[in-house]
């Protein structure tokens, strides 16, 4: 069944949803698809992780965040932007995965698992999540091999490399070894990465510092079997015996999704092409917001500084739509 919409929505993380709200202030007939559960990406996020950010920067369209401590957990998260989209009866359909969008004329055409749609105006806001960083070595299929890391129970007793220096990594990292995981971190740079949150920051090094998580710099791993995996280190191969390896290696946006669109690729950083001040692309009415923006410089941009592009995008629709 075919069904015509003013604006299609891609992604229901909270820059979709933030998008949503907008459109709906401004009297747009729209509908959000999400191939997975609300907010999917913060979902899938470690149980136990709290935000970098305070609760007010993660905050949408002025409705208060109101969390336990000023850095909010996961599932403070999960209720606020649930209690967002539900409150304001926001219309959003989950679980319904984007096949194709196509343009012909001024009208696009989006097909999803569930239903034909079209619409003059597409903003994708499908963030970075889904696609991981791979390390592109023999063995990474292996059931040991997780690049997405939930919570350590299934780490208690077990030797674990843990890949990456990032916030992802070192949570992990410090999280499995409480709970009882003998913990090795291999490390592609000399140091633990910059952007670790400050007040972490000190407790990884320290416990690296007294040997109780141990650390290898300057190292990439090149083999991982059942029992071993194999690292190429400044000082030669080693060979550690390995019950698990989690691989936070980071994550990338679909650049074929966006290609598939016609979105042009910048060539080093994959950054796509569009106008700062409507955040429209390349192709005309289609229009970017949050993360996906920055390419693979996943860091550049966040919930804090990307719901502005809700309102730019809605207002740039509007006006068109006056004209």
């Amino acid at each position: 069944m075919q069904k015509t919409k003013d604006v299609i929505i891609i992604g229901a993380g909270p820059i979709g949803i933030a998008c949503a709200l907008e459109c709906k202030k401004k009297g747009l007939d729209y509908v959000v698809l999400e191939k997975g559960t609300l907010t999917n990406s913060l979902f899938n996020y470690p149980l136990n992780m709290t935000f970098f950010s305070t609760s007010e920067k993660l905050e949408l369209d002025n409705i208060p965040f109101i969390s336990n401590n000023p850095k909010p957990t996961r599932n403070e998260a999960l209720e606020y932007y649930r209690r967002v989209a539900t409150s304001n009866k926001l219309q959003i359909n989950t679980y319904e995965k984007v096949v194709s969008v196509t343009k012909e004329g001024d009208q696009f055409t989006i097909v999803s698992e569930k239903n034909n749609y079209t619409a003059a105006h597409v903003i994708v806001s499908t963030g970075f999540y889904d696609i991981p960083a791979l390390l592109d070595v023999p063995g990474e299929n292996l059931p040991k091999v997780f690049h997405y890391y939930k919570e350590a129970h299934p780490f208690i007793l077990q030797k674990v490399i843990v890949v990456g220096a990032s916030n992802s990594a070192v949570d992990a990292a410090l999280e499995i070894y409480r709970k009882g995981g003998d913990v090795t971190m291999v490390v592609r740079g000399a140091t633990i990465g910059d952007r670790v949150k400050y007040w972490v920051k000190p407790d990884i090094e320290n416990r690296i510092e007294e040997g109780s998580i141990k650390a290898i710099f300057n190292a990439s791993i090149s083999k991982i079997t059942e029992e071993n995996v194999t690292i190429e280190t400044s000082e030669g191969t080693q060979m550690l015996e390995n019950d698990f390896v989690v691989a936070l290696t980071g994550y990338r946006p679909d650049f074929t999704f966006l290609k598939s669109m016609g979105v042009t690729l910048s060539e080093e950083k994959k950054i796509p092409t569009y106008n700062p001040e409507t955040m429209e692309t390349n192709i005309p009415s289609l229009y970017l917001a949050g993360v996906i923006c920055g390419g693979t410089e996943t860091h550049k941009w966040f919930i804090e500084n990307s719901r502005i592009h809700a309102e730019m995008i809605a207002n740039n629709i509007l006006s068109k739509l006056q004209n």
